[in-house]
C-alpha cells in the first residue's frame, strides 16, 4: 500500500508569532493578516494535489490555515477537515503567554538547553514524540484500510501511479529538485491508497520528523543538512512524504523524504513571513 502524506509543518503567522510569545496549547489565538496570506500561498501552491483526507489539529491558527488551504483547492473544496488534539502543538505550561525569552530564561536557570528543555505543567519531548507516533500509525491503518476498499471495488487501475505521475502530483520546485525515489518504486506503477494533508505547528512537527529520522528510518534528500532537519519550519511551511506499507507489518513503513518544511510559495509574501521562525 503507498499513500502520499503531505504536511504543513507550521499553521500560519499569529500577532504571538510575530511578537516572539510562546503560544503553546493554552493560547489559541487567530492568524494574522500575514498568516492568511501564508495560508492563501501554501492553498494555491497545493491547489493541483486531489486530497482524500485532511487532519488538523484542533487549535484555532491550525484550523484557520487547513480551511484557507482546501478553500483554494481545485478539487476538494468540499473535502471534511477532521480535528485532532493530537496534532496540538507542544504543550509549554507556565511559560505559555510569555515572551520565549522567558523560556530560554528558566532553561538556562535548569542548566538545560532550551529545544529539550520541559517548563512546569509543560510536556516532555518523548510526550510529544508519542503523540505523534500515536496519529501517524492511526494514518498508516487509515491508508491500508482505504487500499483494501479500493481492492474491493476494483478501483486500484484509476489510482496507479508510475514515475511521470508522480512527478506530477507534487508541485515540484527547485529547492525540492527531482523525487529520490527508490528502483523498485519508480520502475513501476503502484497504487495510490490515500493522499492526506496534515495542518499542525512547528514545535510538535520538528519532533514528528525527529521520530521519522530516528525510529522509523525515514530516507531523507541527499541535499538535506543536519541543521535543517532539527530548524523549526517557517509558517506554512510544506514538507512532502512517500509511505509504503505492508499490511502485515504495518507498524514497519518505509518513509521518503522528497522535501521538508519548503516554503518557495512566500516568496511573494513579506521577507518577515518567510523568515519567521517562532513556536
Amino acid at each position: 500500500f503507498f499513500f502520499f502524506f503531505s504536511v504543513i509543518s507550521f499553521s500560519g503567522e499569529t500577532r504571538y508569532n510575530k511578537d516572539k510569545i510562546l503560544q503553546g496549547q493554552g493560547v489559541d489565538e487567530p492568524l494574522s493578516d500575514t498568516g492568511f496570506r501564508q495560508a492563501d500561498a501554501a492553498g494555491v501552491f497545493l491547489s493541483n494535489m486531489k486530497f482524500t483526507h485532511v487532519f488538523s489539529s484542533d487549535l484555532l491558527r491550525a484550523k484557520q490555515t487547513a480551511a484557507t488551504i482546501i478553500g483554494k483547492n481545485k478539487f476538494c473544496k468540499d473535502l471534511e477537515i477532521k480535528y485532532d488534539a493530537r496534532l496540538r502543538e507542544r504543550k509549554y505550561g507556565i511559560a505559555e503567554g510569555r515572551p520565549l525569552t522567558d523560556l530560554k530564561a528558566m532553561a538556562k536557570a535548569a542548566g538545560e538547553q532550551c529545544p529539550s528543555f520541559t517548563p512546569s505543567g509543560g510536556e516532555t519531548l518523548n510526550e510529544v514524540r508519542e503523540r505523534a507516533r500515536d496519529f501517524f500509525e492511526f494514518l498508516c491503518q487509515l491508508a491500508v484500510e482505504a487500499g483494501q476498499n479500493k481492492q474491493e471495488t476494483h478501483s486500484a487501475a484509476s489510482n496507479s501511479l508510475g514515475r511521470s505521475e508522480v512527478q506530477s502530483v507534487f508541485p515540484w520546485t527547485d529547492h525540492c529538485g527531482e523525487p529520490e525515489l527508490n528502483s523498485d518504486y519508480s520502475g513501476a506503477s503502484k497504487q495510490l491508497d490515500a493522499n492526506i494533508l496534515v495542518v499542525s505547528h512547528g514545535a510538535y512537527m520538528r519532533n514528528w520528523f525527529v521520530y521519522f529520522v530516528s525510529d522509523l528510518k525515514c530516507t531523507l534528500p541527499k541535499t538535506l543538512t543536519k541543521s535543517q532537519l532539527s530548524s523549526v519550519s517557517p509558517n506554512t511551511g510544506v514538507s512532502h512524504f512517500v509511505i509504503e506499507l505492508d499490511k502485515e507489518k504495518i507498524l514497519r513503513p518505509e518513509i521518503n523524504c522528497i522535501c521538508l518544511n519548503q516554503d518557495s510559495h512566500l516568496v511573494d509574501v513579506s521577507a518577515e513571513c518567510a523568515t519567521s521562525k517562532m513556536f
